[in-house]
């Protein structure tokens, strides 16, 4: 009995590799076969599922990239490629909420096991498009919403105005502390626009390697924060040593530096206009 389940096992890693094959020629038919015999024997292993979930993908086949990457994460919570495939599914049929939490799953589980892969980089920069075309969506209902409320406030004012002339009260009095009423409301609906309108992110904010917003900030022994998978390259093609302070640095002395990463959250929740990639 042993022998054939290892049988079944080895015969779907062979279709595993077949499908890999497949896939690097882009014969993503063939591969998605291949794939869907390893599943057949083996359907308790999650690269299998991820595997034909981006057979799926490359076809624009979003439904059963959703229903493949569901199954991978499903028989591993962990899959990296599965909850960033989940995520693109989602987005596609404009899931956006549920998109977004599945690529922020994919890039806190990707920088936890490879912090300066390819993938967490591939996965930021969707996760960041998928931010900020949820902010240019909102922000333009609420801009709407605030210029049918500002007009309501103006034609409120407006009618007092006339009530309280029909009134004959003192003309120039109550028209003047109307021209005062509609100044404060421009002004108060001007500032309440103002998270809305791009300005320069903070300093702080900014990684001193690349100026982009910090995504991973990691903090030196000398107290300077670098972007996690910007320093860890320099750490590896550079040198072992702070970029700034030439001091000597060693990849295991970098700490994540929550603080930063909060106070960036924080911005980036109240400004998504600073999610837009260059």
């Amino acid at each position: 009995m042993a022998k054939g389940v290892n049988s079944a096992a080895e015969q779907a890693e062979q279709l595993k590799q077949d499908g890999n094959h497949y896939f690097k020629k882009n014969r993503f038919a063939a591969a998605i076969d291949a794939y869907t015999e390893a599943i057949t024997l083996c359907p308790n292993v999650p690269v299998y599922w991820t595997n034909r979930a981006l057979c799926h993908r490359k076809r624009n086949e979003w439904s059963r990239v959703e229903e493949d990457s569901l199954s991978a994460v499903r028989l591993d919570p962990k899959s990296v490629k599965g909850h960033y495939m989940l995520g693109l599914a989602l987005l596609q049929k404009e899931s956006y909420a549920e998109g977004i939490r599945a690529l922020e799953r994919a890039l806190d589980l990707g920088r936890g096991a490879h912090p300066n892969s390819y993938m967490v980089e591939e996965i930021w920069q969707e996760l960041a498009s998928a931010k900020y075309k949820e902010w240019v969506h909102d922000s333009a209902k609420r801009t709407l919403d605030l210029q049918k409320l500002e007009k309501a406030c103006e034609i409120a004012l407006e009618e007092k105005l006339v009530h309280d002339q029909s009134k004959k009260m003192d003309t120039d009095e109550v028209g003047y502390s109307t021209s005062e009423q509609l100044a404060a409301l421009k002004l108060i609906f001007s500032k309440a626009a103002e998270d809305d309108k791009p300005t320069d992110i903070p300093d702080y904010l900014c990684c001193k390697i690349t100026l982009d917003i910090f995504r991973d900030p990691v903090i030196t022994p000398s107290g300077l924060t670098y972007e996690r998978a910007i320093i860890l390259d320099h750490l590896e093609k550079v040198g072992k040593f702070d970029p700034i302070t030439r001091e000597p640095l060693h990849p295991s002395q970098l700490v994540p530096n929550l603080a930063i990463k909060e106070a960036v959250g924080a911005y980036l929740e109240k400004h998504g206009w600073a999610y837009k990639l260059d």
